[in-house]
């Protein structure tokens, strides 16, 4: 019996690239009419037949994936997940997490753990770069990036300079120029972007950036209050808040009506439970984990019938929510 032809033998017959063969089997459209007749006929000649049982092992158990982010407790990242989910129990899929903790050696035992597990393709939000270990297995183990992007794979952002300064912007625009920045963690890229964001329109505002009001804070939801209460100790304490992130928001929150500071105006990048309820309504970046989510399991599953599409950065759009919180304007109090 003769050995049966490979995806190489019809590529090498047609004159054409594995990739432009993949495509043509799978039935992409955006291949050239002369490429598809010549990658046709070799199919034709070769009695060429795409084996696809041999596909799914390579693509892992073909009935799981997996999900990698910083924390299952994030609201952002729980909606995600809950999204991503949903759509794979409509294609008989399902749903392995893990989270990092924003620890990339954690980040890295979890990919080798889903590796280990044959996922079938894994939907990641990185803490550290590892390409080193998905590079050799882009076509075994295909990877979507969401939040945070690795060059070289899939990502599913937002504009995260765009957004914030935005969200900076409205606390300018309400008088404000003592405007503190918390949740900033600089392993990641969101928050190093909204930071840029920030201390340029402070910048352009004419008001030269403070470093006591962008301290660091790491990633743990009560971090944050005995920095707030910091900050509101200061001789020149800020009159507004930019919180980076809905995790840190939610403690804020909380903390500036404990301590009766509804006097203080804040913007939330990251919309959160309870923040269209509370007194004054706080405004809010709303990322929409949602579709997030809905545009990375899509791009996955693409990825499944073609692992060699070209490498895609999808940019989600984001939308201000103007509510009470970014309109209080500044007053004069004494400090704690």
């Amino acid at each position: 019996m003769s050995e049966r032809a490979s995806i190489k033998d019809v590529a090498a017959l047609a004159g054409v690239s594995f990739k432009t063969v993949s495509r043509v089997v799978n039935g992409v459209d955006t291949v050239l009419p002369e490429l598809r007749e010549r990658v046709e006929a070799a199919v034709i000649e070769l009695n060429y037949v795409p084996n696809s049982a041999a596909r799914s092992l390579k693509s892992g158990s073909g009935n799981t994936i997996g999900i990698v982010v910083d924390s299952i407790d994030d609201v952002f990242f729980a909606s995600l997940v809950s999204a991503v989910e949903d759509r794979a129990l409509e294609h008989g899929l399902a749903v392995i997490v893990g989270s990092t903790g924003f620890d990339a050696d954690r980040e890295r035992d979890q990919l080798e753990r889903m590796a280990g597990q044959h996922v079938r393709g894994i939907i990641l939000a990185p803490v550290g770069d590892h390409r080193d270990f998905l590079e050799p297995r882009r076509r075994t183990l295909p990877t979507v990036t969401i939040d945070r992007a690795i060059s070289g794979f899939d990502s599913v952002i937002v504009d995260d300079f765009g957004a914030a300064r935005q969200a900076v912007s409205k606390l300018v625009e309400s008088g404000h120029s003592r405007i503190a920045l918390v949740g900033f963690d600089d392993r990641l890229q969101t928050a190093r972007l909204r930071r840029d964001a920030y201390l340029q329109v402070l910048n352009q505002a004419g008001v030269t950036p403070d470093p006591q009001l962008f301290p660091s804070v790491s990633h743990a939801a009560d971090a944050v209050r005995p920095v707030v209460t910091r900050l509101l100790l200061l001789p020149d304490p800020p009159t507004a808040f930019f919180v980076a992130n809905a995790r840190h928001a939610t403690a804020v929150v909380s903390l500036l009506h404990e301590l009766n500071r509804t006097d203080v105006a804040l913007v939330s990048f990251g919309s959160f439970a309870l923040a269209g309820a509370v007194t004054p309504s706080v405004t809010c970046i709303d990322q929409d984990p949602y579709r997030i989510g809905n545009l990375a399991f899509d791009r996955l599953v693409h990825r499944f019938d073609d692992p060699y599409l070209d490498v895609t950065e999808q940019v989600a759009p984001t939308v201000l929510m103007e509510r009470d919180s970014h309109t209080i304007t500044p007053t004069k109090r004494e400090s704690l």
